[in-house]
């Protein structure tokens, strides 16, 4: 399940064995949709992927996942670097490929080395804001 800082949910079974279900799929673009603009882009589903395994790794496949920030348009990510929130001017959220995540019970400084240990994408580690960012692009860490 995933729980979103504006208090949504959703619990959704977006993929069968290899078989990926557009329509939640879809749910997910929604969902995780730029909340500042209302814009929505196609998540790259290795994303969802990596939050599955994630999970598993953590030994809470059935887990809740709260969702700090998922797509965010040119317009949000300069928003937020024009007001010093240290956003990458190429983030990898602006191409629906990042979502920044905390997972209740489990301390971030946890979630950091275990999604680092998968060698799956780029890492971040917020420990002043409490936050992971995870993303599907080049295996990075900062």
């Amino acid at each position: 399940m995933y729980h979103l800082h504006t208090g949504e949910r959703i619990d959704v079974v977006y993929r069968i064995g290899d078989n990926y279900l557009p329509n939640a799929v879809g749910e997910l673009n929604r969902f995780l949709r730029d909340h500042r603009t209302g814009d929505e882009r196609d998540y790259d589903v290795k994303e969802f992927d990596l939050l599955h395994e994630l999970m598993a790794r953590l030994g809470h496949p059935d887990g809740e996942i709260d969702i700090v920030c998922g797509y965010r348009t040119p317009w949000s990510n300069n928003w937020l670097r024009q007001r010093g929130h240290g956003v990458a001017l190429h983030s990898q959220h602006m191409e629906a490929k990042a979502i920044d995540i905390r997972i209740p019970g489990v301390s971030t400084a946890r979630v950091r080395d275990t999604a680092l240990a998968m060698q799956l994408g780029g890492v971040g580690y917020y420990a002043a804001s409490d936050f992971v960012h995870v993303d599907v692009g080049r295996v990075r860490s900062w």
